[in-house]
């Protein structure tokens, strides 16, 4: 099959360079239409219960992430000049097209009674700016007057103060939210240079908008750094630009593939997917290296640059096939999870391993026999002393001290599992961004001052028409406020707890000493007020009058009680809602209630939950596949176990690795142990078709094999490793910590498989020789490099006359 391969492709060069061209120019087409993914990616199964619930809450109270808060700190605020540019602020951003309307203690509102109308009236409590001190002390007074703001807009003890900005959420699913926060920035740098004053943004639309301006910025960067570092090495391998320039033109076009590809399906660019263009070009180039070192030394045997390149396809061409299927199975294992992002990243990836492989056995040899023969200096690779020293070393070893291999492995590998029992499970919702990040500076600024930014929700749904409007489900809420008043990973709760005290206090004629829940003496002059509450102007602005409506569903019987929260990692935060949830359960009788914890925070503790363990569900799937693909080749099941032995080793070294050095599971560096086991148990493939074709030429004498397998392929092997391990490593300089983990840990385990294959799978085979071999090893269903026989030169009639030319 492969000889006809290599037949077609060489006697059809010109036709197959024109589909290439055709095809790459309308992928490229395609690819030119790739943008920015705006939507947050579901991490949750539909058949999860938790996102049904979270489904009903979006569908009874609307968005529950829409709010940036921006805040300032210092007494300073509280003169009339500042005072006036915080007001200022807040006008300007409400000017903003995607700004819905802005909340802060310049733009307050205070409920008055209205006896005639039965009804509350909203009032704004700044009428005009202080023009002098005094005017600012006395605003300031009656603001602090106001308990409902208290802890929810400042922080008397920090002298911190918040603005709520609340955005129209459709439009923060699209590009157009990079808009709103450039516009947003200008006012905001304003403030800053007006006043002197600190300012600080977060919330869950803002943190998610840097990440993606953050993800454009590092794109172009890595792939321009991931083209040099291959280039360089490809120059100190091979000594030429021809060889350099043809791999990376290979890996190029693969790369407009991927993200024509990606186009076609109808997906944008993710944190994920940015790292798709720079994997490729690491992943590719080792492919390439394989096929040019095969050519080089067919060239040496015997000078004719077609035959070699004609052995370059027929008996490397399943090999390299296997090979690639082996890396993107370490991808598509990915499609198994729930994670829309991980399946869209699997699909591209595995799309573009193998369409590198289509490319570069067509185009490398097409390309090739366009060009001169390779001169002496292209070919000194071949000839390093220094390497040829490196082999005999490991083939001496692998020959006299495998005890000593065996003996440090197990080693190594005791010492990695007491490292893996010290692994904890930790996700942050800005866990990838560094902590110097200003958006992470930002974060605990709100944390230190404010508790936290992250949504909670907690519907009480009493069942029952009007029913939360009871007087036992407003004490049931407000013990369940005091409640979270004692943890510090918590803001100040709202609820319409929270409107119906406002209200007493408006009641009773702004009295903060009212502010509390309704006795049995007023409660039947109160409740006209409440279900006669409108409110006017802002909306949502308007703050407690409007919050009859938005924390009450349209039949009076499921009401809302919304918290923000600390960034405190699903490992915290799981304990945390877990001891919340026996609380609430306490105060709310389960016979009466039913309350729902939800909202983006439990969404992401319980995805990320679903997360890791469909990334181990898909490690577990990707091992079945390569064993499925490794079986083809070798049809032995004790040649499986030895072959997979050295490779499950580096996956327990680095996962020993991550518990020492406190690296937490998390979906970040669960991706690692796939992709890095897809990649290097290439080695062990590569080692062992070697050997079973060195036991035939050597006519059974299988020591003697081992040794010449080691002396051929471990300079292969070295090459590509040293090309996998640089381009990886260049990961580890991204500024998200979900890329430098990859690289990192990727780079670990690749350097840890070339070891174990070029020194424990040798030292195995030897020690097994004879119980390893069998009938279904020599005879596999899938041969990948054996000693065919090789077409005839003659039939290339295109090519005959260049070959011939071509020879010595």
């Amino acid at each position: 099959m492969w000889a006809w391969l290599a037949g077609r492709v060489l006697r059809n060069r010109t036709g197959i360079l024109i589909a290439i061209g055709l095809l790459t120019a309308f992928m490229g087409y395609e690819a030119s239409k790739v943008q920015m993914s705006y939507r947050q990616s579901g991490l949750l199964p539909q058949s999860d219960p938790a996102y049904g619930e979270y489904q009903g809450f979006l569908k009874t109270f609307g968005e529950d992430g829409n709010v940036i808060v921006i805040g300032t700190q210092g007494e300073a605020l509280y003169t009339p000049a500042n005072f006036r540019q915080w007001y200022e602020l807040g006008r300007e951003l409400r000017k903003i097209a995607g700004v819905d309307s802005v909340f802060s203690e310049a733009s307050l509102f205070t409920l008055v009674r209205n006896d005639s109308l039965q009804k509350f009236e909203l009032r704004k409590v700044m009428r005009e700016l202080p023009q002098t001190q005094p005017q600012m002390d006395s605003l300031k007074a009656h603001i602090r007057d106001l308990p409902f703001y208290r802890g929810l807009l400042y922080n008397d003890s920090t002298h911190a103060s918040l603005m709520m900005v609340f955005v129209n959420a459709k439009l923060f699913n699209s590009e157009g939210r990079e808009q709103v926060i450039a516009a947003m920035e200008v006012p905001m740098e304003r403030y800053r240079q007006a006043t002197g004053l600190p300012l600080h943004a977060s919330g869950l639309p803002w943190v998610r908008v840097k990440n993606s301006l953050l993800v454009k910025g590092e794109m172009p960067l890595f792939v321009i750094l991931s083209l040099s570092i291959c280039a360089l090495l490809l120059l100190a391998f091979y000594k030429s630009w021809r060889v350099m320039l043809i791999c990376l033109g290979v890996v190029l076009l693969t790369v407009v593939w991927a993200f024509g590809s990606m186009a076609l399906l109808g997906f944008g660019i993710t944190l994920l997917q940015s790292v798709i263009a720079p994997l490729i070009i690491v992943v590719g180039v080792p492919n390439c290296v394989f096929l040019i070192n095969a050519y080089h030394h067919e060239y040496v045997r015997h000078g004719n640059k077609m035959k070699a390149l004609q052995r370059m396809i027929s008996r490397v061409g399943a090999a390299c096939f296997i090979t690639n299927a082996t890396k993107a199975a370490g991808f598509v294992a990915f499609c198994i999870t729930y994670s829309d992002a991980l399946i869209e990243f699997g699909l591209v990836a595995t799309i573009g391993i193998m369409v590198l492989w289509a490319l570069s056995l067509t185009l490398i040899p097409i390309v090739l026999s366009y060009m001169p023969v390779p001169k002496p200096r292209h070919l000194a690779h071949l000839d390093r002393r220094w390497l040829d020293k490196v082999v005999e070393a490991i083939v001496g070893v692998t020959r006299s001290s495998r005890p000593l291999i065996y003996g440090t492995t197990f080693a190594v590998t005791v010492v990695a599992c007491y490292g893996i029992t010290r692994l904890k499970e930790q996700s942050r919702i800005v866990d990838d961004l560094p902590a110097d990040n200003p958006v992470v500076a930002d974060l605990h600024f709100f944390e230190r001052n404010f508790h936290g930014v992250m949504p909670l929700e907690i519907l009480v749904d009493t069942e029952k028409k009007g029913g939360a409007l009871k007087d036992a489900t407003l004490k049931r809420l407000d013990q369940l406020e005091d409640t979270l008043a004692t943890y510090p990973e918590f803001s100040k709760p709202l609820s319409v707890v929270d409107a119906v005290k406002f209200m007493r206090q408006a009641f009773y004629g702004g009295d903060p000493e009212r502010y509390g829940l309704l006795t049995g003496t007023d409660k039947r002059f109160m409740l006209p007020y409440i279900e006669n509450l409108t409110a006017k102007g802002t909306g949502r602005a308007a703050g407690g009058a409007a919050m009859g409506k938005a924390f009450i569903d349209s039949s009076l019987s499921t009401t809302r009680l919304t918290v923000q929260m600390a960034d405190i990692g699903t490992k915290r935060m799981d304990q945390v809602l877990g001891k919340l949830r026996v609380q609430a359960d306490s105060i709310f009788p389960a016979d009466r209630y039913k309350v729902v914890f939800t909202g983006t925070s439990v969404v992401f503790l319980k995805g990320s939950s679903y997360l890791i363990s469909n990334l181990i569900s898909s490690l577990f799937w990707a091992i079945v596949i390569i064993v499925v693909l490794m079986a083809l080749l070798f049809s032995s099941v004790r040649i499986l176990v030895v072959a997979l032995i050295p490779n499950l080793v580096p996956l327990l070294v680095t996962a020993g690795i991550m518990g020492f050095l406190g690296i937490p599971i998390k979906p970040s560096t669960m991706l690692v142990f796939g992709i890095a086991l897809g990649i290097a148990v290439d080695n062990a493939i590569f080692f062992l078709a070697r050997y079973r074709l060195e036991v035939k030429l050597s006519k059974g004498d299988l020591a003697q094999s081992v040794d010449n397998a080691i002396r051929e392929v471990s300079v292969g092997i070295i090459y590509t490793s040293v090309v996998l391990v640089a381009g990886f490593s260049m990961f580890a300089f991204s500024r998200f910590g979900g890329i430098q983990a990859l690289g990192l840990l990727t780079t670990i385990t690749l350097l840890t498989a070339m070891l174990t294959n070029l020194l424990v799978l040798p030292s195995l085979v030897l020690s097994l020789n004879k119980r390893i071999m069998s009938k279904a090893f020599g005879e596999p269903m899938l041969e990948i490099l054996d000693e065919e026989d090789d077409i005839e030169l003659d039939a290339l009639t295109v090519e005959h006359h260049q070959a011939k030319a071509d020879q010595p």
